[in-house]
């Protein structure tokens, strides 16, 4: 049992209290909220709930309380995998054509450890199923059906880093078909029960009932909360799990001891060894695990997102220090208040804050500027940020700051942020007082190209609209979209198997558009023209940040 002499008492003290004051605001009785643990050295120091686990009933959150820990599930995943390893029934650098029969009909494919990396270059079911459907429940069967139905990927596997919840998904499927149980069994028998973490179990679909479990909260337009539902009944190793904080810090826990209760010591190093592309570039994400370096000290985290909550876990091996923040709703990043944790825990150990965001106002030549590349159909924007930092856009995706990086002076996004990557682009072509190049250099994991700027003045939708009239089929998504005018609005209606979406369009130039979904403003991307050698429109290819080169053909 660990024991405190008086000093530590008050250390501890000390730490809780400052750890309160990080938490407290968010201690309301009118709105969801969070739950929160933290261990240090062994030691259980905090531990509390924050606001409502249900508006509805008004029950508040708790310790007990349990909560979906979303994309945080992946090393779980990842670690079942790695057991049918140890059982000899899997190989994870085999391809897994060797697992799934009629799987793509590309030049090559991925290995399995290349879906636990999100090197795989397969594109997404999730990602695909919003573009196609929004935000309409897919049953289950969906995802592999529409994984199977892809004629290309994003990339060539290995090539690049670009976050694939499908991926995991077939892992699911593996785990399943190998080990001849449900894939949630699995899980509880190999995983949660030798650990006893009774409260946590897997949970695929929005209507499951479960003893204890918060409800997800999204923020309705018109005011007040409505249920958050996500458009999956079968949602596993990408997301499923749900859990409370009690167990997640036995997991960590566990997770850092020298010795293993799950998993052999091969299968822990392999969980923590990031990936390597084939350029030699090395990444920072493991099996499931981001391994990276805050404020001179190593950290092992993953985050985690459904619609209505959010989860962070992390963990300082060398110092002892855990932390597990899940939410229902409230309108917080727990990435950034489970580092102010680790500030309060680790204050003396930490080297300075980091300062290498960059000001805006140095860049005011910068800002609104627009890059494309007709070769892989990607494209960026600088903005200003709220808080006055330099900020990217990439594929027309919410703007993220960049930071310095390194001795180079060269801005990037790391993975962390962004879930692909690292996005580097070299300072030398760009200067503060000057207008910006034609041209700019940007590497997106190690993979440098080419980016040509766009007009200052884009065309206005009615000039470019009677060249796009007519209806555009997508094989590799079984959809069908039309251009259509309303008012001064050019938008394209697409019409799903089991749903449809609005993309609203704005143009970057006569051939290079972007747009936003009307149902749901975090899928948005970039539209390219595809135009035959007399200038006739013959097509589209769309891509968003984690889909590449999707084509629709015009019908004419």
């Amino acid at each position: 049992m660990h024991t405190t002499n008086d000093k530590d008492g008050d250390s501890t003290l000390s730490r809780q209290r400052a750890i309160d004051a990080i938490f407290t605001p968010f201690s309301r009785s009118d709105e969801p909220g969070l739950v929160v643990g933290v261990a240090f050295e062994g030691e259980v120091i905090y531990r509390r709930g924050f606001g409502l686990a249900s508006v509805a009933s008004g029950l508040v959150n708790s310790p007990t309380t349990r909560m979906r820990i979303a994309s945080t599930s992946k090393h779980f995943c990842c670690l079942a995998t790695l057991l049918l390893c140890e059982d000899g029934i899997v190989d994870i650098d085999t391809s897994i054509c060797s697992y799934f029969d009629g799987f793509l009909s590309t030049n090559s494919t991925p290995t399995v450890r290349q879906l636990m990396t999100h090197t795989s270059g397969l594109r997404c079911y999730l990602d695909l199923g919003m573009l196609s459907d929004g935000l309409s429940i897919q049953p289950e069967g969906s995802a592999l059906e529409s994984q199977l139905r892809q004629t290309s990927g994003n990339f060539l596997p290995g090539d690049k880093l670009i976050y694939c919840n499908g991926g995991y998904q077939l892992l699911s499927i593996l785990i399943e078909r190998m080990s001849g149980m449900p894939f949630e069994k699995f899980l509880e028998q190999r995983i949660f029960r030798p650990l006893g973490m009774w409260d946590t179990i897997s949970v695929p679909g929005n209507f499951q009932l479960e003893r204890g479990m918060a409800t997800l909260h999204v923020p309705n337009p018109s005011g007040g909360w409505q249920q958050g539902i996500w458009p999956s009944e079968e949602l596993r190793g990408e997301g499923g799990i749900v859990s409370t904080v009690d167990d997640m810090l036995i997991w960590l826990a566990h997770m850092r001891a020298s010795q293993k209760i799950v998993g052999s010591p091969e299968t822990w190093l392999q969980m923590f060894q990031p990936a390597t592309l084939n350029n030699g570039m090395k990444t920072n994400y493991a099996l499931g695990l981001i391994c990276n370096e805050y404020r001179g000290i190593q950290v092992i985290h993953h985050a985690g997102s459904v619609f209505g909550g959010t989860c962070q876990m992390i963990t300082v091996p060398d110092h002892g220090i855990d932390v597990i923040i899940m939410t229902n709703g409230v309108p917080i990043n727990p990435a950034e208040l489970a580092y102010k944790v680790i500030d309060v825990i680790a204050e003396d150990r930490l080297s300075s804050c980091d300062k290498s965001s960059i000001a805006s106002e140095d860049f005011s030549s910068v800002i609104g500027t627009r890059y494309y590349s007709e070769n892989s159909g990607v494209g960026f924007a600088f903005s200003q940020l709220p808080e006055g930092s330099l900020g990217l856009s990439y594929q027309n995706f919410l703007p993220l700051p960049l930071k310095r990086q390194g001795a180079s002076g060269d801005l990037g996004i790391g993975i962390e942020d962004i879930a692909l990557g690292p996005l580097v682009i070299q300072a030398a072509g760009i200067s503060p007082l000057e207008e910006m190049p034609d041209t700019i250099s940007l590497s997106e994991g190690g993979h440098i190209e080419q980016f040509d700027k766009m007009p200052e003045i884009p065309p206005k939708n009615s000039e470019i609209f009677d060249t796009l009239i007519g209806r555009y089929i997508s094989n590799d998504l079984d959809i069908e979209g039309e251009f259509s005018l309303s008012g001064e609005d050019l938008l394209f209606s697409i019409c799903g198997k089991r749903g449809g979406n609005t993309l609203k369009i704005e143009a970057w130039s006569p051939d290079v558009l972007s747009w936003t979904s009307l149902k749901f403003q975090l899928i948005r991307g970039l539209m390219s023209i595809r135009r035959d050698k007399y200038g006739f429109v013959v097509g589209l290819q769309v891509n968003t940040l984690r889909t590449r080169g999707l084509e629709f053909k015009r019908l004419v």
